[in-house]
């Protein structure tokens, strides 16, 4: 399983994710802007009349129009920044998928005063319909205009592109170079419709061994609307934020003592991740997957057969050696970044028949990678995630069945966690990279499969030109959450080059030894990530089934308290999750805490509910305030509890 998992697709642009500052073309086009659907509930009349229009705003990658508003604006940006502050220099400024930025190297900190100065001089220029003009240069030419203007980051950038150099001017008053595209004119700005958000650092190029820069975020749109859209999910964003909602309910924290990307899990925390882990591998059992442990570390040998060293030694831990000769000789060890050269390991310990296959190895294994502190981001970017990994071992003419029954788990697992709204991106090689392994055969069996397999399921898809696995094409699943951004859950892979590579093979019915072809997935992605991603998409409220705690009981007094207790140890014999809320506040504060807490059910157990062995039950819904549904006799309660949990729904 390829061991990277991207940044927040809502946060940074794929071509600048991509590049690491390098200056790139777009992506492409998706063929299909629709995502795909697991499952649509419909509508009545009555209630699409009631709905309010929703604002459509679109990424930066889906609109020409805003490609150019934005780039403008950057450029726009720029421009006021250098009038009011002479000594900043400037650096890139490309458009991200909610807007743009600039990174500039300034001798004094950018304030939040400095911000809306600069805005008020965007305005200005805005107001003053400057022509943007395109301008082709020589090499030598671009190179002198720069050193007279003392931009030595400039200089560096040139360097790396290709001819024709262009330049793009705002009037006379200020240029950059740029490849575009752009507004003809600043005053095609809308000037109600933009904003700037915020500073945060940067490093130059992204390497922290270079200059620290400080980034100005900004965004732009065609229409004010849309821009108090924006802001308005930016504050619900806000609301929802795991890394906020995760400490109010006491699921995770971070240590400095312990270090920046790796999460320490509370026990309430601990019991949600198992939950997840147990949903997966039942299953997985029921599918005939084969479940595995695997060590933490392993020798830098086996990565370098499988690639991994070559390409990603940088984004590892260092290695772990004996002595300063096998340091040198690169003889040790490393925290594992990848589960599938230790499968491999397994599945190779002895030679395999044809009617072991396809034999499907899954484990939930912890891996590390050392992110750069400035990419790392609650649990979404962190340093050690546990990847739900499997590895299938497959004959050719098995790979599209397997294949097709791999992506039916993966939208088993979505129904049951209530993501419904995404789409299929086929994440394939792009032929003018040297980044991938293996021949040109194994690549087109290996993009052949995908398709056929998207197109028989009738998925809407789009493809993904460079975003393939170095030895393998993906398919991944894109997840759109109830703030419309983006985040890859999701994966399927499939492999030829490192069966080729381990030197696999199976004995076939007619006893020829032939190699397998393997698949990698992971359903999850990585436990932290999608966790991240429930918490703001439940917005803390999880299913009934999911809920750490499902069920708080509410005895009016100290009197009431045994019965709670028997009710508690009743329940917890059925594996129903139930605490005692024995704080002896009064019962209206002890319901607006179980709200705050986001507990599915609150049990309140007086006198009459001892009397009549019964409990008066409140249970809310996502975001709704608790409604009281009465006296239940206790027998019902936990029969229905029992079948809720069982189905994976509401009590």
């Amino acid at each position: 399983m390829e061991w990277e998992i991207e940044s927040n697709p809502h946060l940074l642009s794929k071509e600048y994710e991509r590049s690491k500052g390098k200056i790139l073309p777009p992506l492409p086009t998706p063929h299909s802007p629709l995502p795909f659907l697991l499952e649509q509930s419909p509508m009545s009349n009555l209630e699409a009349k009631e709905q309010p229009e929703k604002i459509y705003l679109p990424r930066t990658s889906e609109s020409e129009s805003l490609k150019k508003i934005r780039h403008t604006t950057s450029h726009v940006m720029a421009m006021a920044v250098q009038k009011l502050f002479p000594k900043a220099q400037v650096t890139i400024g490309p458009w991200i998928e909610n807007g743009f930025y600039y990174d500039f190297d300034s001798p004094e900190p950018f304030t939040e005063q400095d911000l809306k100065a600069i805005k008020k001089e965007m305005i200005k220029i805005i107001n003053r319909k400057l022509p943007v003009i395109r301008e082709e240069v020589s090499r030598e030419e671009a190179e002198r205009r720069i050193k007279a203007i003392n931009e030595p980051y400039k200089l560096e950038i040139l360097e790396g592109l290709e001819e024709p150099i262009t330049i793009y001017h705002l009037g006379d008053q200020w240029w950059d170079l740029c490849a575009g595209p752009h507004v003809e004119n600043t005053g095609d700005l809308n000037v109600k419709a933009f904003d700037l958000e915020s500073v945060a650092g940067a490093y130059w190029r992204g390497d922290a061994t270079k200059a620290q820069l400080q980034r100005i975020y900004g965004t732009s749109w065609e229409a004010p609307e849309q821009l108090t859209e924006y802001k308005r999910r930016k504050e619900e964003a806000l609301k929802r934020d795991h890394r906020k909602l995760g400490k109010e309910l006491g699921l995770f924290l971070f240590s400095d003592q312990v270090g920046p990307g790796l999460p320490l899990w509370t026990p309430k925390g601990t019991l949600l991740r198992s939950l997840l882990e147990d949903f997966l591998k039942q299953e997985q059992l029921k599918r005939g997957y084969l479940p595995v442990v695997t060590p933490h570390i392993g020798r830098v040998d086996l990565f370098k057969t499988s690639g991994h060293w070559q390409k990603y030694k940088e984004d590892m831990f260092p290695m772990m050696a004996e002595d300063e000769q096998a340091a040198t000789e690169e003889q040790g060890f490393v925290l594992k970044p990848m589960n599938c050269p230790f499968h491999i390991q397994i599945y190779k310990s002895e030679l395999r028949s044809y009617r072991e296959l396809p034999m499907r190895l899954a484990e939930f294994g912890t891996v590390y990678r050392y992110e750069q502190s400035g990419e790392l981001g609650g649990l979404t970017r962190v340093r050690g995630f546990t990847v739900d990994d499997s590895h299938l071992f497959v004959m050719p003419e098995q790979l599209d069945a397997e294949f097709l029954s791999v992506v039916d788990l993966i939208l088993s697992v979505f129904g049951s966690l209530q993501l419904k709204n995404f789409k299929a991106r086929l994440s394939f090689r792009d032929p003018t990279s040297d980044k991938y392994i293996g021949s040109n055969e194994a690549w087109d069996k290996a993009e052949g499969a995908i398709r056929r397999a998207v197109e028989t399921l009738g998925m809407n898809y789009f493809e993904g030109i460079g975003e393939a696995a170095f030895y393998g094409p993906k398919l991944d699943f894109i997840f759109s959450d109830a703030l419309d951004r983006e985040w890859q859950l999701g994966t399927v892979q499939v492999d030829y080059n490192l069966p080729e590579r381990f030197d696999l093979e199976y004995v076939a019915e007619d006893g020829i030894r032939k190699r397998p072809v393997m698949i990698h997935r992971a359903p999850f992605g990585s436990l932290e990530r999608l966790i991240g991603i429930l918490i703001e998409e439940y917005a803390g409220d999880f299913p009934f089934w999911l809920a750490p705690v499902q069920v708080r009981l509410l005895p009016i007094s100290d009197v009431q308290l045994p019965f709670a207790k028997e009710i508690q140890e009743k329940m917890r014999s059925l594996s129903i999750r139930v605490e005692v809320d024995t704080s002896g506040d009064r019962l209206p504060k002890m319901i607006r805490n179980g709200e705050k807490d986001k507990i599915p059910v609150m049990a309140v157990v007086g006198a009459k509910e001892v009397e009549s062995n019964s409990l008066s039950i409140r249970t809310r819904k996502a975001g709704e305030q608790s409604k009281d549904l009465g006296a239940i006799p206790v027998a019902d309660v936990l029969e229905k509890m029992e079948k809720a949990i069982a189905n994976r729904e509401n009590f």
